[in-house]
């Protein structure tokens, strides 16, 4: 059924599930999830604090947390100030977060997601994700590792690990649950196992180096929202190579860009939004933060939108990598989990 907000407005879509008009995605438990928000990866606790006030002072309303972050409390800093303040309600926000790699055996899920709601300060979650479909050796480090440097997994399967992401929305820890960096078949495995409770969101990378539409659009067609993560090509991640693309920079981003008086970040930002795809870019500046929420005051023409997609060359910039005998490799490339050996 249509809100009156998608009947009346002609950029709302029903099959997609968003409407631009509301700036909102509409998620498969009736609830909405704002098209733009913050992501916080990278963002160092120093500085994550003041960039969530900004971005809520601006009028963000959709923050994306982890705890493999490490930077919870200082967000939860943030909300507690701004809610003390009269700046937000907490019902007026997206908060989502997301289960790390070594809390997927199913008794340690709710502690896990129990330590983030401490952290943040919350009474729930709007949206909690399993991060990766693969899983570490359980225990308080973060990256397990054996004496010659290599991870140490767990055997555990995702699927085990959804039924205890399931049992959060039943007791109302979090009030939809999704999964992050899986691909198609894992995600297609993921949604007929579900009980009760199927997942509302992917989150992947996405951006113009990497538009992803056969995973997006299978994604949709299961009314699964997908949240793109570093959708400008995440050029400050900790792997990044002098030689890597660098998709701010490109020449025909900047010629469209110029063409509409706006930046090159805005258009990329506004590629995903206008193909209901919700988008979390970081920034801890003022100014960008800025920029990167004004992208609903204008429309990419047809056209545009298929130059911006020219863009595209299957390029994934955000894969944990080591070297081995000199040469770079995927971290995971060998586990039976590892997300990135399918084709999407």
């Amino acid at each position: 059924s249509l809100s009156l907000s998608h009947i009346m407005a002609g950029v709302c879509s029903s099959t997609a599930a968003f409407c631009l008009l509301s700036h909102m995605a509409q998620l498969l438990n009736g609830r909405s999830m704002p098209l733009v928000g913050l992501g916080t990866w990278k963002s160092k606790p120093g500085e994550v604090e003041q960039a969530v006030k900004t971005a809520l002072e601006v009028g963000y309303r959709h923050i994306d947390c982890a705890a493999v972050y490490l930077n919870e409390k200082e967000i939860g800093g943030a909300l507690a100030a701004a809610f003390a303040n009269g700046v937000v309600k907490r019902e007026e926000l997206f908060i989502t977060s997301k289960l790390w790699n070594t809390k997927h055996a199913a008794a340690d899920v709710r502690p896990a997601c129990v330590q983030t709601l401490k952290d943040l300060g919350l009474d729930y979650l709007d949206l909690y994700l399993i991060h990766w479909p693969i899983g570490f050796q359980a225990g308080e480090n973060n990256f397990p590792r054996d004496e010659a440097g290599n991870i140490l997994y767990a055997p555990t399967s995702f699927l085990e690990t959804w039924t205890a992401m399931e049992a959060l929305v039943e007791e109302g820890l979090v009030r939809a649950i999704g999964v992050s960096n899986f691909n198609s078949k894992q995600l297609g495995e993921v949604i007929a196992a579900a009980k009760k409770h199927k997942p509302a969101v992917l989150q992947i990378e996405s951006h113009l180096y990497f538009t992803q539409k056969p995973l997006i659009a299978f994604a949709q067609a299961h009314g699964v929202v997908v949240t793109a993560y570093s959708p400008l090509g995440s050029p400050d991640r900790p792997w990044a190579k002098p030689t890597d693309p660098r998709l701010l920079e490109d020449p025909a981003l900047a010629a469209i860009a110029a063409k509409y008086g706006k930046s090159p970040a805005q258009i990329a930002i506004r590629y995903q939004v206008q193909r209901g795809v919700v988008t979390i870019p970081k920034s801890v500046s003022s100014h960008r933060l800025k920029e990167n929420f004004a992208v609903f005051d204008f429309e990419l023409s047809a056209d545009d939108v298929t130059a911006v997609e020219a863009l595209n060359r299957n390029w994934r910039g955000c894969i944990p990598m080591i070297v081995v005998n000199g040469e770079e490799v995927a971290r995971d490339r060998g586990h039976p989990f590892f997300p990135f050996n399918e084709e999407f």
